[in-house]
């Protein structure tokens, strides 16, 4: 058995998995429940209409990663880690307890200030999660506790938005979500009582509670630190391609593929199986060792797959007339062009775990003990201006009278630049990638 599988069986490891696993599965259960309901029963939560709240929701996710990510590295540095965990879990039931109010009462001012505290919440956890795994594994550990967190991560969102989705067209919709978020939130909590002791990395710290300043502060650090520099600018990217292909997937299911909803759960799923097989083969494929050579295997698949996706659904759509749309998922595998394109997704996504989970890793054991936390709070905010970047780009791109699988196109060609800009600045993502080739 692989050593990343061997990890669940560790408590060192284990804890953290599954409090990890429950805190993506109830954020997204929360996140698509309340965004399914402001989609199709606006006028039980608002006066404003349902697109536009369907685009301000996920701003007020991602708000806090800007407000609050310099505070919350500076914080997962100082303070002993298990505790800090223990101590977000409660948060989180806290904040579940507010949103079931919201929905009981239909309150969208509850529900929207619920949906900004679990962006708080995620933006506090995340540099405390990833700045746990070198204190507690050893650096061959790296790339397998890395692809299992990141092959559970997206396990846990598609389940989450397939829960939260059935959970919001129910007719008791308020009592089961509520009671749902709450349980998860719970389990959550408990699961982390069996996080193990891990000290602080800078227990002497003086936090600096002024974001902009302590942001500055981060990104010049970072930036002092070319190959950290590099390596946060190419998780960005992938958080840029994600966003772009995760956003648009239910107006691709819809207007070009002449799909249904269960059209667009099928693309979802086979991206997150691709980018969870991708990131348990990491270790594998790079024989225990941080090695960039995957990184840019993945974006040569990234580019590949996301190219031959434009070419592949172009042809479907030509093909198709909406009187002859194909209407559910079941329609897709009677057709060789179909499989051809749910090969294409699964493919992104196996490519995407190969070029996410080395970068992680990567950054994690090149970043002074000291400086992890407020490293990856940096990493953070970067992150979130590339999502959204992602949607601006994406709006402009309509605007030009560009479709779909015509963005798929514009951004597998813009992954080129990327690639390429990371090769010319640290020509090792090169000569790593042609070590590996020759093995």
């Amino acid at each position: 058995m692989s050593n990343q599988f061997q990890l669940l069986k560790e408590q060192r490891f284990r804890p953290l998995f599954f409090t990890q696993f429950l805190g993506a599965f109830n954020d997204n259960v929360f996140k698509t429940a309340l965004i399914t309901l402001v989609a199709f029963r606006t006028s039980q939560l608002t006066n404003i209409d349902g697109v536009t709240m369907a685009t301000l929701l996920p701003g007020l996710f991602i708000l806090p990663f800007f407000l609050f990510s310099a505070t919350a590295g500076q914080i997962a540095d100082k303070f002993e880690k298990s505790k800090l965990i223990r101590v977000i879990k409660a948060f989180e039931i806290l904040i579940m307890l507010f949103a079931s109010a919201g929905f009981l009462l239909h309150n969208i001012i509850l529900l929207s200030t619920a949906l900004f505290m679990m962006g708080t919440h995620s933006t506090i956890f995340g540099p405390v999660k990833y700045s746990y795994l070198p204190q507690n594994l050893s650096k061959a550990e790296l790339i397998g506790g890395n692809g299992m967190l990141e092959m559970g991560s997206f396990v846990a969102i598609l389940l989450g938005q397939i829960l939260g989705t059935w959970l919001a067209i129910q007719n008791s919709s308020a009592i089961m979500i509520s009671t749902s978020v709450i349980a998860l939130a719970v389990m959550g909590y408990w699961t982390s009582h069996g996080v193990p002791h891990t000290p602080a990395g800078a227990p002497d710290l003086t936090i600096n509670w002024n974001p902009i300043t302590e942001t500055l502060r981060n990104l010049t650090f970072i930036w002092q630190h070319q190959s950290l520099w590099l390596a946060v600018i190419g998780i960005s990217w992938f958080w840029f391609v994600g966003a772009t292909l995760l956003a648009q997937f239910p107006n691709f299911a819809k207007t070009t593929l002449f799909g249904d909803e269960s059209v667009f759960i099928l693309l979802l799923s086979i991206f997150s199986l691709g980018i969870g097989i991708g990131s348990l083969l990491c270790e594998k494929l790079s024989k225990h060792k941080v090695d960039l050579g995957l990184v840019m295997l993945g974006g040569i698949g990234l580019t590949l797959f996301s190219a031959d996706l434009y070419v592949t659904s172009s042809s479907i759509h030509a093909a198709l007339s909406p009187a002859l749309a194909v209407r559910g998922y079941t329609d897709f595998y009677g057709s060789f062009s179909h499989l051809h394109l749910l090969t294409d997704v699964l493919l992104i996504g196996l490519f995407g775990g190969f070029y996410i989970v080395p970068l992680y890793a990567f950054i994690q054991s090149n970043t002074t003990k000291s400086h992890q936390s407020r490293v990856i709070a940096g990493n953070n905010i970067m992150n979130a201006l590339f999502m959204v970047i992602s949607t601006a780009l994406s709006l402009w791109i309509f605007s030009l009278g560009f479709d779909v699988p015509q963005l798929f196109l514009i951004t597998a060609m813009l992954n080129v630049i990327v690639m390429m800009y990371l090769c010319v600045r640290q020509p090792e993502y090169y000569k790593a990638f042609v070590k590996w080739v020759k093995g």
